[in-house]
């Protein structure tokens, strides 16, 4: 009996170590990314943001709010608050970089004005960036997110800053231009794949070798090769066979109208001598030229032979372009302000921010759309009202005139009578 007892007992206890294993790789699972910077601009975030006296007077001040349409009065991100101004500002993030993992980089942008002209990205800059002069001259390692000025430039840029030079993707990837909230991220990925995401839904992705000129070609054209000087490139030529006829030279290009006779009634004295008009000589051709034929000696166009290009260097590790990173910061230029930037996150898991989105944005999204939705339908009403309002007092005047002239009518009655 004790036997079965201490059995059972080995058994339950091999079974709390296995659930107690199982809950830690559970837990590892959920807490495996790291976040390097999280900021949703509630209370206290003047603390943590520090504004640039980059551009002196003309840095335009930033506000907090909710917005005009929103999901939650509470949840306020950062403001543009003056049209015609620089803003830079910046907060500290960990210190951190993303060698062998990788970097996600995910906020909100919001322009409830209706931008016409202005940026509305997100920079990383590394360490030794002095907050106060932030700006646009300050280096920074990834520059992400929409920029909009007039019908020529709608696009999201996705900026690496790689051996000391910004290279701006080469595929194009069109914002969200409406005045709602949209959310951005930006997935780097240690084999060298990247993909952006707006709304959560990818919207473009691919090699960052293909995507952007960080690496030399590794093929390039002879530079040392030159077309030999008996390479024909005449894909046709004149044929040798074709000669001019003869007297082609002396046909005239006018001849004297056959058809013009001299009217009855000049005067040769006081008109002067008759001549008869010129007109274009149908036998004409203009100037002789051979028949061209195709060129028996014709080589193609001369093209340089292609060779392995001296200066290409290879990097197997083209992704860690965030080597010492201490800043997140927006340096923007906006003709239109009110455009409201939250929900920053920094971090290495795609399936944390999407998460973290999901969570907190999009319920946002959905309440602001809702909200919006009947501003817009109530504004649509009373401007129905008012234009029925003056439409309805139009016609109310236009009866006011009819009785006048009925009233005027009867008076010229009255006075004629008497």
């Amino acid at each position: 009996g004790d036997e079965g007892a201490w059995g059972r007992h080995r058994k339950m206890q091999r079974n709390l170590a296995l659930a107690a294993l199982a809950l830690t790789a559970l837990m590892a699972v959920a807490v495996s990314g790291e976040v390097f910077f999280e900021e949703n601009f509630d209370a206290g975030w003047e603390d943590r943001w520090v504004k640039s006296t980059f551009k002196a007077g003309d840095e335009g001040a930033w506000g907090n709010t909710a917005g005009k349409y929103y999901g939650d009065p509470d949840n306020k991100g950062l403001q543009t608050t003056t049209d015609y101004r620089w803003y830079d500002i910046s907060a500290k993030t960990k210190d951190f970089n993303n060698k062998g993992k990788t970097l996600v980089l995910q906020y909100t942008v919001k322009h409830e004005q209706n931008l016409d002209c202005g940026g509305g990205y997100i920079k990383l800059a590394p360490k030794g960036v002095d907050q106060s002069k932030f700006g646009g001259d300050s280096d920074y390692s990834i520059m992400f997110g929409p920029d909009i000025c007039g019908y020529s430039t709608k696009r999201v840029h996705v900026i690496f800053t790689y051996k000391g030079k910004n290279h701006l993707i080469k595929r194009e990837i069109k914002p969200e231009t409406d005045e709602k909230t949209h959310i951005y991220t930006l997935i780097v990925k240690p084999d060298n794949t990247y993909e952006v995401q707006i709304d959560l839904k990818k919207v473009q992705s691919g090699s960052l070798y293909d995507d952007w000129d960080m690496l030399q070609p590794k093929i390039i054209k002879d530079p040392k090769a030159f077309k030999p000087e008996d390479w024909d490139e005449r894909e046709e030529i004149d044929d040798p066979n074709d000669k001019k006829p003869d007297g082609y030279d002396e046909i005239p290009k006018e001849i004297v109208d056959p058809d013009a006779s001299k009217p009855e009634d000049w005067d040769d004295d006081s008109d002067g001598e008759w001549e008869a008009p010129t007109i274009d000589n149908p036998e004409y051709k203009g100037e002789w030229k051979a028949k061209r034929i195709p060129n028996p000696a014709y080589k193609g166009k001369w093209v340089a032979p292609d060779i392995d290009n001296p200066d290409f260097v290879d990097d197997a590790e083209l992704y860690h372009v965030v080597k010492d990173n201490s800043l997140v910061g927006f340096e923007l230029w906006q003709v239109k302000a009110g455009t409201i930037f939250d929900n920053i996150l920094v971090c290495d898991d795609p399936e944390y921010a999407k998460a973290q989105a999901e969570k907190t944005i999009v319920p946002f999204q959905k309440g602001e759309a809702e909200m919006k939705e009947s501003a817009d339908k109530a504004e649509a009403e009373m401007r129905k009202a008012q234009e029925e309002a003056a439409k309805a007092k139009e016609a109310a005047g236009d009866d006011d005139d009819d009785d006048d002239d009925e009233d005027d009518d009867e008076d010229d009655k009255a006075k004629k009578e008497l």
